[in-house]
């Protein structure tokens, strides 16, 4: 017994002598690991990190926007008034914050997060490509899942997810409406939500922490602007729209018609369609606008700029047509290579790579106790055959 008090009085003095307090245990240990987590965290310079492209991975500057005051009915409006489309252009500008975690404010390395994307597309590979950037250097290990355009294959991915237990989720909302289920759902379980990209029905807001991606109404009307200005404000446009339910689908045909509509009154309305993202597809509709409509269709508004933008310029090249003006939303290769020979007027700058890297930072800027604003948006440029140069080699 004497010999076993010895041993533990030796035991404790050498703890005791190692700075290790044992009233605390582990708690104690534990605070100091997080207080150097929480340091090397907020030591990690992201401003470095490049996106394929040669610009800079997450830059925020001319992000700013002007928000105009809520309509008392946003759905009572014409579809052609702007501020019909409030709440889902400016969805998380008004919030009630519901069950929001609190955050941990012990560092982002190592901590675990599970991305759940839209579907698969080389936009997507490169927005996942900035995503892992960011998490490289924070030594965060990140999930990434797709479900290929799927619903119901996301919504079990994130019942997976939430069995799982990441320290949080990223999620891009695959149905803007189906969107206030899924946070809900997430936020019941405990884990912080993020949501990016594509914006979800205002209400899903109140249940993630915050939003970040592009400001996709606002783009479109700076692009509907210079497609109207080359039309001479006058003539027959028809839209080329994007995957039906998410939030592009809204934001890159109604955003323009609504601005349009008060820049560009003359401007008419001939058709819109959403054929997918398949070039051929989208050339037979062209093909069809252009037998239905003929010299009246003198502009083409298109929601991608790689498939859909081939299948445009392919059905203007059988008739001949060289006095179509045609803008898109994106800036892969393809959109670009357009813009250099003259078959794209103009494009949006929306770096994939940053959309990703964004998302990422901010959840790290979250573990790191810093204050997350409702919206985070990446800036917006229009590229022209002026400046198209500057922005090779292409993301994707």
């Amino acid at each position: 017994m004497k010999k076993l008090v010895t041993i533990l009085f030796s035991l404790l003095f050498v703890l005791a002598a190692t700075g290790f307090v044992f009233a605390g245990g582990d708690s104690e240990v534990s605070e100091s690991a997080g207080a150097g987590n929480l340091a090397a965290s907020l030591a990690v310079d992201v401003s470095v990190l490049k996106a394929a492209d040669g610009q800079a991975l997450i830059k925020l500057e001319g992000a700013e926007r002007v928000v105009p005051a809520r309509p008392a009915d946003p759905s009572a409006l014409p579809e052609t008034d702007p501020l019909h489309w409030w709440d889902m252009e400016f969805a998380g500008e008004i919030t009630n914050k519901t069950n929001i975690p609190e955050s941990p404010a012990d560092g982002a390395i190592g901590k675990k997060i599970t991305m759940i994307v839209h579907g698969d597309h080389p936009w997507t590979t490169a927005c996942t490509n900035g995503a892992q950037k960011v998490a490289d250097v924070y030594s965060m290990d990140i999930k990434i899942q797709s479900p290929n355009w799927d619903l119901a294959v996301q919504n079990q991915m994130i019942d997976q997810a939430i069995n799982e237990r990441p320290d949080m989720i990223l999620l891009i909302p695959l149905d803007a409406k189906t969107a206030l289920q899924q946070a809900r759902k997430i936020n019941k379980s405990g884990i912080p939500l993020l949501l990016f990209n594509m914006l979800p029905e205002a209400a899903a807001m109140d249940y993630a922490i915050g939003w970040t991606g592009p400001d996709d109404f606002g783009q479109m009307r700076k692009l509907s602007h210079i497609f109207a200005d080359a039309l001479g404000k006058k003539g027959g446009v028809a839209y080329v729209q994007h995957a039906p339910g998410g939030s592009p689908y809204f934001a890159r045909c109604f955003g323009p018609i609504s601005e349009l509509a008060g820049y560009a009154p003359d401007i008419k309305v001939l058709d819109k369609q959403a054929p997918g993202f398949e070039a051929d597809k989208t050339m037979q509709l062209v093909s069809d606008w252009l037998t239905r409509f003929g010299d009246d269709l003198t502009g083409i508004f298109a929601s991608d700029d790689s498939a859909q933008a081939l299948g445009i310029i392919e059905a203007l090249k059988k008739v001949g047509r060289e006095d179509v003006i045609v803008v898109a939303a994106g800036n892969s290769k393809v959109g670009m290579d357009l813009v250099k020979d003259g078959g794209l007027y103009a494009i949006t700058y929306q770096t994939a790579e940053g959309d990703g890297a964004l998302a990422v930072k901010t959840a790290a800027d979250w573990f790191n106790g810093k204050e997350i604003p409702a919206i985070t948006n990446i800036p917006q440029h229009m590229i022209t055959k002026a400046d198209v140069d500057s922005f090779y080699p292409p993301q994707w």
